[in-house]
């Protein structure tokens, strides 16, 4: 029996919708948000309709019947830590994405726009992967301040979906596998995968320093920023993310840009470039010892991944503990679809969300 899935993927500028028959990617398509369209709505909520509507639209003009739908999945966002893997959309889930509290992320509008299309339809909504997916050990939740639990913060969906892929390519499963993987984008997580379980990780703003984030610096340092007048919290946390890391230092963000200042002799921007991977290298190193150094491979994906020159520096670096594997860009919306599939065939069964305060 075959099965279409419709999957959406809202970002922060755009929505990123698919379908899929089975395994087969049978469209996709990014729905750019203009900056000034966003402005007149006053939080990401409120972007529902406009969003919902949008997809509805592109989806209708690329030919697809509606009802020939099996499920809808959205991506997964900010709820309050939920296990890997599917989730049915519910009552309970909605209204914590609606009335909080809830991070505002525009991820959160994954599992809203699923159920609007799917409910009519009278077919599943799912969110699969969820970014606040946790899976953590519990000794590594504990930190020196016993009023602060660690939880698990990552880019989920991708690194799970390159994990299956790369033990898929060594005729392997994901669950028999332990993998350490680096995501690169504009935010960089770590995470380490022990048999199909994120263990361990180290969040954007835990470890490497990125394209435009921070990253790890000695406490100190930021209590005396933080109480130095000079900003306010939503000042400082732009300096953190948004106006941190590559772009703090040399004005850009764009690897491509980095690269040919480089080329051009700028030794500023190879000092930064190789401390960036530097740092990305030594995040990969400080996970290994999570599973008493027993690593399959190492995987470096995300659009960052795309510079072979930072890749390389990574590798020379970590290959000792184990190789190296690279999978660039992301594959987020192959990935939400065969969630949704592996659901639908019997394979996985989707978790229950109940409400906790």
């Amino acid at each position: 029996m075959s099965f279409i899935i419709l999957a959406i993927n809202p970002g922060s500028t755009s929505t990123k919708i698919a379908v899929y028959k089975d395994e087969t990617k049978k469209y996709s398509g990014i729905i750019e948000h203009s900056v000034q369209e966003l402005k007149s709505f006053e939080n990401i909520n409120s972007q529902f309709h406009f969003r919902k509507e949008a997809v509805e639209n592109q989806i209708a003009a690329a030919g697809f019947d509606f009802n020939k739908f099996d499920a809808v999945v959205g991506r997964g966002g900010m709820l309050p830590p939920v296990k890997a893997g599917g989730y049915l959309v519910n009552d309970e889930m909605k209204k914590r994405i609606i009335n909080g509290p809830i991070a505002a992320h525009a991820s959160n509008l994954g599992a809203l726009i699923a159920d609007a299309i799917a409910r009519p339809l009278n077919i599943p909504a799912y969110i699969y992967d969820a970014v606040s997916s946790d899976e953590l050990y519990d000794v590594a939740r504990i930190t020196g301040i016993p009023e602060i639990s660690r939880q698990s913060f990552c880019h989920v969906l991708n690194s799970k979906a390159v994990s299956r892929k790369i033990a898929q390519n060594h005729g392997k499963k994901y669950e028999d596998i332990n993998v350490i993987v680096a995501h690169l984008g504009g935010g960089i997580s770590v995470s380490i995968h022990e048999k199909g379980r994120i263990v361990d990780v180290i969040t954007d703003d835990g470890g490497p320093f990125s394209p435009e984030r921070a990253g790890s610096i000695p406490l100190l340092y930021i209590v005396d920023l933080c109480y130095s007048g000079k900003y306010d919290k939503k000042a400082f946390l732009k300096k953190l993310r948004g106006m941190g890391g590559m772009k703090a230092h040399l004005g850009t963000h764009d690897c491509r840009v980095i690269e040919k200042m480089i080329e051009e002799g700028n030794s500023k921007a190879k000092l930064v470039y190789e401390a960036q991977a530097y740092q990305i290298a030594k995040g990969i190193g400080e996970l290994s010892p999570v599973l008493y150094g027993k690593i399959d491979f190492i995987i470096l994906t995300g659009g960052v991944s795309y510079s072979k020159s930072l890749t390389e520096m990574i590798k020379k670096r970590v290959d000792f503990i184990a190789p190296v594997e690279f999978m660039p860009g992301e594959y987020e919306m192959e990935a939400l679809s065969l969630g949704a599939l592996r659901i639908l065939r019997g394979q996985e069964i989707p978790s229950e969300f109940k409400n906790k305060k």
